[in-house]
């Protein structure tokens, strides 16, 4: 379940506790529409990993804030602090993100 982040500031995403993960894109994105399901499936099998969309656009703070220009654009975040950032990931990217994230003890069956 992903939770609307649209109106965040920088310092909101800061203060995160735990696994997160910001998706960066728009609903008539055409890659945003292709990774949806992949990811969908890939945050079910991480259930400590929050998701938090982000509707971006020219000239949104948040988006700027992480140097967006692609969409989608994954953000994987620990407590606040993004570790790693990829636009329009594949299947593996998504995946070793969310495992750089995630502690190894909560991940579910991660097999490809």
């Amino acid at each position: 379940m992903s939770e609307d982040a649209t109106t965040w500031t920088r310092q909101q995403v800061t203060e995160l506790k735990g696994p997160a993960v910001l998706e960066f894109g728009t609903e008539w994105c055409g890659y945003c529409r292709v990774l949806a399901p992949t990811l969908e499936s890939l945050l079910q099998q991480f259930p400590d990993v929050q998701h938090f969309t982000v509707e971006d656009g020219p000239g949104q703070p948040l988006g700027r804030s992480f140097g967006v220009k692609l969409w989608p654009t994954l953000v994987f975040l620990k407590d606040g602090q993004p570790l790693s950032q990829v636009a329009r990931p594949d299947r593996r990217q998504a995946l070793n993100g969310l495992q750089q994230i995630s502690s190894p003890a909560t991940a579910s069956n991660t097999a490809e």
